[in-house]
């Protein structure tokens, strides 16, 4: 997840006096530039499900059957869940040699098909099991879940409904202390943040317990939540 950044809220009141460091819009007489963050934290609305299929085998054609039988069991294993397998997509598909490369005449072993899968599901309900079902199966690597937030849109509007908001306070407890009244908003300028996905767990072990399937590792634990930020700089008339 990339680290986010919260900027300093800088105020500066301008009464004729020349301003020190302003945003883009330039500063007339009789205003008050101020920066403030604000920040809004959603509950992630997708389970972003990644997995890679493996399948090495002597030639080209029995890699690529094996690797076609995977992704039929795959796809089973998305209709057992009532999940359409037309929602899973294909990041890429690769076939290539392997080679012994210990002596130096290199040898050829194998070949390797790969190929990335990604499955999104918005039933919670149902990553747990789907994970489990999709690491038993022998040609499927490097598995991992992420929780992400699609409705991105309005989360960034409350982001900056919030910024918006405290550099109004901001503003007006300025105005006052300085004698005078908070006018108008007369221009602003938004930096948005993003946040990134976020990861739930590595692939999960192959574990069984007496009474059949361990739970997972974050069994009755909630996804975390998502915060979006922004930073606003706003530009206030004074009365």
């Amino acid at each position: 997840m990339k680290p986010i950044l919260l900027l300093a809220a800088v105020a500066i009141i301008s009464l004729g006096a020349a301003a020190q460091e302003r945003p883009a819009f330039s500063q007339p007489q009789n205003t008050l530039y101020i920066g403030s963050d604000g920040k809004f934290e959603a509950a992630p609305d997708t389970a972003l499900v990644q997995f890679n299929i493996s399948a090495q085998e002597d030639s080209p054609k029995a890699a690529t059957e094996r690797a076609s039988n995977a992704a039929q069991q795959i796809r089973q294993v998305l209709r057992s869940n009532g999940i359409d397998p037309k929602s899973a997509e294909i990041g890429f598909y690769s076939l290539e040699p392997v080679y012994d490369y210990r002596s130096p005449k290199r040898k050829l072993l194998a070949y390797r098909v790969n190929t990335a899968v990604s499955v999104k599901l918005k039933d919670f309900s149902k990553v747990g099991l789907i994970v489990q079902q999709l690491s038993d199966l022998d040609v499927t690597q490097n598995q991992s879940l992420n929780y992400t937030l699609e409705d991105m849109e309005a989360a960034k509007a409350k982001a900056v409904e919030d910024a918006l908001q405290k550099a109004r306070r901001s503003a007006a407890a300025l105005a006052q202390a300085a004698g005078r009244s908070l006018g108008e908003l007369s221009a602003a300028s938004v930096d948005i943040l993003e946040a990134t996905p976020i990861r739930a767990y590595a692939p999960m072990a192959r574990t069984m317990s007496a009474a059949g399937a361990a739970p997972a590792p974050t069994e009755g634990f909630s996804p975390q939540r998502i915060t979006v930020t922004a930073h606003v700089n706003a530009l206030f008339l004074l009365k």
